[in-house]
């Protein structure tokens, strides 16, 4: 009860925040219950993280995170939640005769079996509080050598933790006592590359993106239950073969004047759709290649800012609130230059911090699209980017953290490094940074 209580009076204590950009002050910190924090877009209110750090100074303690995966941490009433794939390994001989039988095998790996698995960590100790084993799939597609099975960040409703594996399925959890409430594994694509979509909440709905070579669809589950609350096919002209019509895609929520919008990319097309009903209100086609897609669109300034591709990937700056095919009315502007395929984008304010995987950074007038500057800091970069107090944190897969100025001039503040890559994106609670190594969970204190 008494957590409850606490539960209710922080969250009638959060201030509202605007819709136009990322540029108000939050005076009180919200829970990091998802992917991207409260907002979904990087942004840290109401905090005072630390700004220099490495293995011997600044961190308050670490701890092994068996298994392997890129999921995320969220935090929320003092307990730290991500999950992890522990797998059986297959023999040289055994994994070649396996890949042998798919017509494209470069890149991917597979295993004998794996264990997909939520785990919950103190906030304050770093002590283990649950491990749970949520599915032990019967048969398993090979992933990528640069994914995981356990890609997909959790995310936090109430006193629920709502865990999603993909194809191989969803559950809800209850916070306190790691009793598995529900499990759903109706929902099934061939992602090829393995599960990388991450799960949104909105008004007891949580929502998902399957956009494989087989099906594409959005759906959304009942919180409280995981019972299918609608599911919508995508229904933008796709290139014909199955490998181009795949997606990695989280979605975003916009505010608009007429309500609520599912801001939700997809292969050669972006959605946007009511969260309530799953109807298609627009979309709008990139005009280019267009597959594979992972960086999660920011909002601001009545746009919802997209990267459109693994391959070739380009920056859409698409004005929403439109209905219909809006494709020649409705993008603002675009580049092409230097866009990532992974990391998603940084708005602040009127400028827009692109940092791609190849560690070069970019300033845009987030209006306009006018290029302000671009550097290179260097690194490989599969994490999005956190926004604090006029600084940017870059986390790179070599184990760095670049930290820059938010500014029109570019300038480094500090470069720390753990020794141990990233791939997960942050999690901020209470001052503190979180950070999901290759196989440590850390916390950083000022």
């Amino acid at each position: 009860m008494i957590r409850k209580f606490l539960l209710l009076v922080r969250s009638a204590l959060v201030l509202a925040f605007a819709t136009s950009g990322p540029a108000c002050n939050l005076a009180v910190a919200e829970e990091w219950r998802q992917f991207r924090g409260p907002r979904g877009d990087g942004t840290v209110a109401g905090e005072s993280l630390p700004v220099r750090w490495s293995e011997q100074e600044g961190v308050t303690w670490s701890v092994a995170v068996p298994g392997q995966g890129h999921s995320s941490p969220v935090i929320a009433d003092g307990l730290i939640w991500l999950t992890t794939a522990i797998a059986e390994e297959l023999s040289e001989e055994a994994k070649q005769a396996r890949l042998a039988q798919i017509a494209n095998p470069q890149g991917l790996e597979i295993v004998d079996a794996v264990s997909l698995r939520a785990l919950a960590f103190d906030q304050e100790t770093g002590e283990k509080k649950h491990d749970i084993e949520l599915f032990r799939p019967e048969s398993l597609e090979p992933i990528h050598k640069t994914n995981t099975y356990a890609s997909p960040t959790p995310v936090i409703e109430g006193e629920r933790v709502l865990v999603h594996f993909g194809s191989y399925g969803s559950a809800g959890i209850d916070t306190q006592t790691g009793e598995v409430l529900w499990r759903n594994q109706d929902l099934r694509v061939d992602h090829q590359n393995g599960p990388g979509s991450s799960p949104i909440v909105w008004n007891g709905l949580m929502i998902t993106h399957f956009d494989g070579t087989d099906k594409q669809f959005v759906a959304a589950l009942r919180v409280e239950d995981g019972s299918l609350a609608w599911r919508t096919e995508r229904s933008g002209e796709m290139n014909p073969k199955g490998e181009m019509q795949k997606a990695y895609c989280t979605p975003s929520i916009a505010e608009t004047a007429s309500g609520p919008e599912l801001i939700s990319p997809a292969a050669d097309w972006v959605y946007g759709y009511d969260p309530a009903t799953g109807e298609e209100l627009w979309k709008a086609a990139y005009g280019d290649l267009g597959f594979s897609t992972v960086p999660k669109p920011v909002i601001g300034h009545g746009m919802a800012y997209v990267c459109t591709s693994f391959m070739r990937s380009r920056l859409l700056a698409v004005r929403y609130g439109g209905r219909g095919e809006v494709t020649s009315s409705h993008i603002v502007w675009s580049s092409d230059s230097q866009i990532p395929k992974k990391p998603s984008l940084m708005l602040v304010g009127e400028h827009l911090f692109v940092g791609n995987d190849a560690g070069i950074l970019t300033c845009f007038d987030a209006l306009t699209g006018k290029e302000i500057w671009r550097e290179r800091i260097g690194g490989n970069f599969s994490a999005s980017p956190l926004f604090q107090d006029g600084l940017i944190y870059f986390f790179s897969e070599e184990g760095k953290t670049t930290v820059i100025r938010a500014a029109p001039e570019f300038q480094v503040v500090a470069v720390n490094d753990l020794g141990d890559g990233f791939t997960a994106s942050p999690a901020v609670a209470d001052g503190a940074l979180f950070l999901r190594s290759q196989s440590r969970l850390y916390r950083l204190d000022r």
